[in-house]
């Protein structure tokens, strides 16, 4: 509908006492507002104006008061009212208070812009926090001001949209030979050797095996159902759901794990369905600091051979490894695994090196096999229309008319053409 003749369709302008102009407004959320500031002429408020509808128009809108929010109270509701696993919530809460609240959390979250984000990661950066932390902190902040923008509209667009900030490098961990595997299991107090092993050829987390109870165990089967973890939480020890929802799962072990793990339940487990399975020495639950001191893990790492800085949680690369080098499909691994992306599966499905020499082993038979075909002494073919003991075709007989008859087709190729006798045919097949 068009506006009356001096009046404006949308908002008005008043001329103050002062001699400025005021712009005001009525917002879709039926609230009137005033511009930030005065204008020097009637036409840049008019203009202000202008620009205001056709944010509401594009959807663009937000209330101006909703930026001035700031960002610590703000972040530290959001990680409160999130739905998180116990020791997501606690690294959160780390995150926020050690990285982002020191730097950002006085400003308005209006007021943080790209820029802002560039500064405060190489402040970062520049005082010792590790590029990992970084990530992760940049990340979490990305997540809480993705809710200001889509889902609480407190500001149009979401700083954190640099490209590069939420990857850093990570060097590829270790992965153990079968070899290594056992040697490690060896050099464990005997209470922990069928830990390591179930740990490597299983792909079980830390937190699932030390969860595991008697009744997840089917050895009959030679399974394991792994309905909970163990989290270690700041103060606390605390059983819950797995990591996702794919984390519950059933896992079937492979004869070595099944008879380390019936020889353990006989000598360690108690016989009621609720015993833990993996406990320390005095039947309590397991903590990682506690067993790597009681096992001497630096001492057993070297003397099983293993590299430097290797961790219990690579052990869960070797089953993986060995999973996918069965030949075992994406979803399959992650099922196995555990995982609810793709992600990780297609990482073990690359291929590896001793993956690799076995395809070449493979293509090395092929070849072999078809150079020593190619070598031996083949029969004299002889095709219609050919003399018989003559390297010269004969001449090929006129039908009516005076026209020549076709060739007879040539015998279809083994693949070994060309190569008959030659002295590469023979080498290879020698070889």
């Amino acid at each position: 509908m068009a506006a009356s003749k001096g009046r404006r369709r949308f908002g008005n302008v008043r001329r103050l006492p002062s001699g400025r102009y005021q712009a005001r407004y009525v917002g879709p959320d039926g609230l009137e507002r005033k511009a930030p500031h005065t204008f020097e002429t009637e036409r840049q408020a008019a203009m202000w104006l202008t620009v205001v509808e056709s944010e509401i128009i594009k959807g663009e809108w937000s209330a101006p008061e909703a930026g001035e929010i700031k960002l610590d109270g703000y972040g530290r509701k959001w990680i409160a009212e999130r739905k998180l696993q116990p020791r997501t919530r606690e690294n959160y809460e780390d995150l926020f208070r050690l990285h982002i609240g020191p730097h950002l959390g006085a400003l308005a979250l209006g007021a943080i812009k790209p820029q802002t984000i560039r500064t405060w990661r190489r402040n970062l950066l520049d005082g010792g926090t590790t590029e990992p932390q970084a990530v992760k902190a940049y990340s979490l902040l990305r997540a809480i001001l993705n809710t200001a923008v889509k889902e609480d509209e407190l500001i149009r667009q979401n700083p954190c949209r640099i490209p590069g900030y939420d990857r850093y490098h990570t060097p590829e961990r270790p992965v153990a030979t079968v070899a290594q595997v056992l040697a490690l299991a060896e050099r464990m107090p005997p209470r922990f050797a069928a830990l390591v092993i179930v740990a490597a050829f299983s792909g079980l987390r830390w937190g699932e095996l030390a969860a595991l109870r008697r009744s997840d165990i089917d050895l009959t089967a030679g399974t394991v159902r792994v309905p909970r973890k163990l989290a270690a939480l700041r103060n606390r020890m605390e059983f819950g759901p797995p990591k996702s929802e794919a984390g519950n799962r059933t896992v079937t072990l492979p004869a070595a794990a099944r008879s380390a793990l019936a020889a353990h339940l006989a000598e360690y487990v108690g016989e009621g369905t609720e015993e833990l399975v993996f406990t320390g020495d005095k039947g309590a639950v397991l903590r990682s600091g506690n067993f790597r001191r009681a096992v001497g893990w630096a001492a057993a790492l070297r003397a099983a051979g293993m590299p430097e800085g290797f961790h219990f949680h690579d052990l869960r690369h070797t089953g993986n490894n060995l999973a996918a080098a069965t030949g075992a499909s994406t979803r399959d691994l992650m099922h196995r695994m555990g995982h609810a992306s793709m992600r990780a599966a297609l990482v073990y499905q690359h291929a590896n090196s001793e993956r690799d020499r076995e395809i070449a082993a493979g293509m090395d038979r092929r070849i072999a096999k078809q150079a020593r075909r190619a070598a031996a002494p083949g029969k004299a073919r002889s095709t219609k229309g050919e003399a018989k003991g003559s390297d010269k075709p004969a001449k090929q007989k006129r039908a009516k008319g005076g026209k020549a008859e076709r060739p007879a087709c040539e015998p279809a190729s083994d693949g070994t053409a060309g190569a008959t006798g030659t002295p590469m045919a023979r080498k290879i097949s020698k070889g």
